[in-house]
């Protein structure tokens, strides 16, 4: 695939941001391609000091960007120093230089697990975005629903960013399908517990939710469980953004 590393997409008081733009190999120099933005809930501060890189240099998210832009679709990674600005100055810069980039602006699709889930919700809670298609959120952390507080808690241990605060299921937008993945032996019960509140709760508003329970799964499957399930389900999730992406 093609990567571009490091384009500035902000500059901030702590130094430039950037992002690094997965494209298809066969993307012609002229073509729009639509993009999938793996959303980022951490400061990058915090993971230099605990991971040792920023979130876009690691594999995961790498071999996430390639995997995407092998199946016809531009990957974006970025770094970030305040989640909750930055995604949405990210967002702006890419639909504004889409022409360069060589990025269909309207057709944008969000992924993004764990701790970074709380961040991607908010982005499609936001004012109404027509251009965001689709959502792939996987082993995430949902919203605190019920009176039930385990997200701002874990938010509050893990450093994650937790936007929807205060939010309900009711105020998602019903037309922007979600792709659900639930690692069925997380090793945090809480987690899940806020998905299953949320699955139900979306269903009885009838939101467009395709949904996968990975029984055997841990956390992070998709780099802990090496079988043919889990194979199938990153299939799925690819599946699932390129139906809502290139339709």
């Amino acid at each position: 695939v093609n990567i571009r590393r490091d384009v500035p997409y902000r500059t901030t008081d702590a130094g430039v941001l950037t992002m690094d733009v997965y494209s298809p190999p066969a993307a012609l120099e002229a073509a729009r391609t639509p993009a999938v933005v793996f959303a980022i809930g951490f400061s990058d501060l915090g993971a230099e000091r605990f991971l040792g890189c920023k979130f876009k240099e690691m594999a995961s998210y790498i071999g996430w960007g390639k995997l995407t832009a092998a199946s016809g679709l531009t990957a974006i990674t970025y770094t970030t120093t305040d989640p909750a600005t930055d995604i949405q100055a990210l967002l702006s810069h890419v639909r504004e230089n889409a022409s360069s980039l060589g990025i269909d602006g309207n057709k944008i699709g969000v992924w993004a697990c764990s701790g970074n889930v709380p961040l991607a919700l908010s982005v499609l809670i936001e004012e109404s975005r027509e251009y965001l298609k689709c959502a792939a959120l996987c082993y995430g952390y949902m919203l605190d629903l019920d009176g039930h507080t385990s997200v701002a808690e874990a938010s509050k241990k893990f450093g994650f960013v937790n936007p929807c605060a205060g939010k309900t299921v009711d105020d998602l937008p019903d037309s922007v399908p979600l792709f659900i993945v639930r690692a069925g032996r997380d090793e945090t019960p809480q987690l899940n517990e806020t998905m299953d509140r949320f699955l139900a709760q979306a269903l009885a508003r009838n939101l467009p939710v395709t949904f996968v329970n990975h029984a055997a799964a841990p956390h992070a499957f998709d780099l802990f469980h090496d079988s043919e399930t889990s194979r199938e389900i990153i299939r799925q999730i690819l599946a699932f953004l390129r139906f809502h992406l290139l339709a």
